[in-house]
């Protein structure tokens, strides 16, 4: 391609001048002088610094008009000065145009500087390929990634960056995206690795981005290297666990001491029977049984500092986010800061659930029945739940009969809560949730319904038991304590409930509770 630099450009425009302005007084030619100041004048569009075309255009006006005084008989007539009035609009009209080239230019090339300084900076790896997967162009963040030069990447497939046993399905998976392309989004659910130039695999995130150029496609990737998150990850598995076997061990531990309390209140009974319960024995009998209580309450109490252990580590990461410290690194904040506030969310949830659990199971949850107005505490409880609901679900409450009601409120309270939150992380964006309730003089009906991934048969039977999930939410969080804890709230307010669901189709939970006895 045809190049010409700044210097090349006032030289050739000077040289263009000089020729033209002796050829026009040799020859007497008006055309040759204007042509080559235009030419003259276009050629400082190279030249950056707009004074250089304006004292081309003033220079070239002033050679014009002494080329009329030099030769031109009658300067002052009408003809002649139309001419130079034309002459002049030509030379100032192709300024106005140089310096709006000029304009273009600069735009342009700031644009360019500010992509090239975007590419080379970012902090997620580039690669950009052509129609047959070969590397075109890489960002330093690639280089540091997978320790190879860009020089060393140039023009080689895409799959030098796969290990060796994912190269060959990748092939046909790149095929296939270049018959129909689309943009993916980052974390896509996939579980892709990459190649180091060392053989070295590690995790990795990539999104995926196309554009065609001259009628060849190209295709953007954008790799983040996700060592750490997949770290994390795997402490966590481990962490729960550790946590489903010292669950075991309390289950187990529970059972060991209840056998125990019973075979020590047999020998009680055996002992007053014959001794005629000698005080002293008595005293001791009572003391272990305190003993036995204190231990279990520890071990609850145990068990709820080891959730926070991983809480304080989840909050310590925040500590990364330091190195995001400009205004074009928010959105990668942002990212951060939501994952961090979900996992401790996550977190923080699981620890209420196991001290429900462990309330209920001490006997510690105490009922109260107060009069209050049903529908307005429904309407109420749905709307402090509206801000857990994900982009364009939507609750809908319809009630039906009386409105007055005695019962345990901050029990059905905790049963609604739990039971709107399991249908809203259930159900996709967009979906509906209903909320029924049939109200007489004696018991209240209420039914949760959602339309999400549902359960399936087989695991239905299981689902009020503790620690139990459905083999389709592996992916979803959760304790398996939800329903386990509505079921015993229910219970206490001497209620039942039901379950009835479908696969794909949605799920709907229904309890009965009397709204009229003293609990």
């Amino acid at each position: 391609m045809f190049r010409i630099s700044e210097r090349q450009a006032l030289l050739y425009s000077i040289l263009i001048f000089i020729i033209s302005a002796v050829a026009s007084f040799l020859f007497q030619g008006r055309f040759i002088l204007l042509a080559g100041f235009m030419v003259s004048v276009f050629l400082t569009a190279f030249i950056p610094d707009r004074r250089s075309t304006f004292i081309a255009a003033v220079t070239s006006a002033i050679v014009i008009i002494l080329f009329d005084v030099i030769f031109e008989k009658n300067i002052t007539s009408a003809a002649s000065l139309v001419q130079n009035l034309l002459r002049l609009s030509v030379i100032v009209f192709t300024v106005i145009i140089v310096n709006h080239l000029k304009h273009l230019y600069a735009s342009i090339k700031s644009d360019k500087t500010h992509m090239t300084s975007l590419f080379e900076n970012a902090t997620e790896g580039i690669v950009l390929t052509d129609s047959k997967g070969k590397i075109v162009l890489v960002n330093p963040a690639v280089e540091k990634m997978f320790g190879y030069t860009r020089e060393e990447l140039a023009g080689e497939e895409i799959e030098m960056l796969l290990p060796m046993s994912f190269r060959h399905k990748h092939i046909e998976q790149r095929d296939g995206f270049y018959k129909a392309p689309s943009n993916r989004a980052m974390g896509s659910g996939r579980d892709l690795h990459a190649k180091k130039k060392g053989n070295t695999e590690f995790p990795v995130e990539v999104s995926l981005s196309h554009y065609r150029e001259r009628g060849e496609m190209y295709v953007i990737a954008f790799i983040v290297d996700i060592t750490h998150r997949k770290e994390a990850e795997r402490n966590l598995i481990q962490q729960k666990k550790e946590l489903e076997r010292v669950t075991e061990q309390i289950r187990k531990l529970n059972t060991e001491l209840e056998g125990k309390v019973e075979e020590r209140t047999v020998i009680l009974k055996e002992a007053l029977q014959k001794l005629k319960n000698s005080q002293e024995e008595l005293s001791e009998a009572l003391d272990k049984e305190r003993e036995l209580n204190e231990i279990k309450g520890r071990f609850v109490s145990m068990a709820s500092h080891e959730f926070r252990t991983p809480l304080s580590t989840i909050l310590s990461s925040t500590s990364l986010l330091s190195k995001y410290v400009t205004t074009e690194d928010q959105e990668k904040r942002n990212r951060h800061i939501e994952r961090i506030r979900g996992s401790v969310k996550h977190l923080n949830d699981i620890l209420e659930d196991f001290l429900s659990l462990g309330r209920l199971d001490e006997g510690k949850v105490e009922t109260r029945a107060v009069p209050f107005d049903l529908r307005e505490f429904i309407d109420e409880t749905v709307d402090e739940m509206k801000g857990l609901l994900k982009n364009d679900q939507l609750i809908l409450a319809d009630y039906k009969g009386v409105t007055m009601v005695q019962t345990d409120k901050k029990l059905l309270k905790n049963i609604l809560i739990n039971l709107i939150s399991n249908a809203i992380k259930f159900s996709d964006e967009t979906a509906i949730i209903d909320i029924k309730s049939s109200v007489n003089e004696n018991e209240a009906e209420i039914s949760i319904a959602d339309k999400g991934i549902g359960i399936s048969e087989e695991d239905q039977e299981h689902l009020f038991t503790s620690f139990f999930r459905a083999k389709n939410v592996t992916n979803i969080q959760g304790t398996g304590l939800g329903l386990h804890i509505v079921k015993r709230y229910v219970d206490l307010l001497n209620g039942t409930v039901t379950l009835q669901s479908e696969l794909n189709k949605g799920t709907t939970v229904t309890f009965v509770i009397p709204i009229n006895q003293r609990l």
